[in-house]
């Protein structure tokens, strides 16, 4: 009888190992063929992403404008992108805030709403922790001369994953003084050092290959990585702890949810922004 390829027939490792291949492939293949090829991967992983969290906070007993919510993040999204494509005026984001302010009247009709101002709070709310470090990411591939340059892109995301790959491991291997133990149990200041020294010996090496700013750039990118990543990890532990759920979905196997996989980026891509804009 012929058997069935299937990825939960494989450890966790092996399902992590797998999804992580297959999501690389289709993140840095969209990257790298063109910034619209970009713009749908990263829009893509804003929806499943924000879908999640209000999701999530569904579980808690909240009961946020999820469907609309979405469509909203998505086009604060599109509207960044075509923006610094100069395909779009600036003047064009001053239709986020009558749109936004939509969440108000749609909640006033909404009968069956015990709190509804709660759940108006927890859809802005997946606005700013998911829809608008996304968005930034829009400025910071368009920060050197305007034009779409995959390499800033790319370059964040391979320091992101050695620090996450780093981290695990290690914190597998030697794992022993907690971190954070009140909001994360399994994560080490072990896992830390070893997901910081991954994460700058691929800093290193983008500056052998990766031109398109200088070379110091990517090691600050690298500590805000270290850094911002390690408390947006912490952090969505913290939201997940407060529902009393191990993973943010089963999107992904091996790894979880999107915003498992994602949680390090929301949290680093505002100061990535900043800091490329500001420098």
């Amino acid at each position: 009888m012929r058997s069935r390829f299937s990825i939960n027939n494989y450890s966790n490792l092996g399902q992590r190992a797998i999804t992580a291949l297959f999501g690389a492939l289709i993140i840095v293949g969209g990257c790298i063929y063109s910034d619209y090829t970009y713009f749908l991967v990263f829009a893509g992983i804003l929806g499943f992403s924000q879908m999640e969290f209000y999701k999530l906070s569904g579980l808690d007993g909240m009961l946020p404008l999820r469907s609309f919510g979405t469509f909203l993040g998505l086009m604060i999204f599109c509207l960044t992108f075509m923006v610094e494509k100069e395909h779009l005026s600036v003047k064009y984001f001053y239709f986020i805030f009558p749109i936004v302010s939509l969440t108000f009247f749609i909640k006033l009709y909404r009968k069956t709403d015990k709190k509804p101002f709660t759940g108006v709070a927890y859809t802005f709310l997946g606005l700013f922790y998911v829809a608008v470090p996304f968005s930034l990411l829009n400025l910071a591939v368009f920060s050197v001369d305007a034009t779409y340059n995959y390499q800033i892109i790319i370059g964040c995301l391979l320091i992101l994953w050695a620090s996450d790959t780093g981290a695990y491991f290690a914190g597998t291997k030697f794992g022993k003084t907690k971190l954070f133990e009140r909001v994360s149990p399994k994560k080490s200041w072990e896992g830390f050092l070893g997901g910081a020294f991954s994460a700058i010996g691929v800093a290193f090496i983008l500056t052998r290959y990766f031109h398109v700013i200088d070379d110091w750039k990517w090691l600050v990118i690298a500590g805000i990585i270290i850094i911002a990543g390690t408390y947006g990890d912490l952090i969505e532990s913290l939201f997940k702890r407060s529902i009393e759920i191990k993973d943010s979905g089963k999107g992904l196997p091996g790894h979880g949810g999107f915003m498992d996989r994602f949680d390090g980026l929301l949290l680093s891509a505002p100061f990535i922004t900043a800091f490329l804009k500001i420098f």
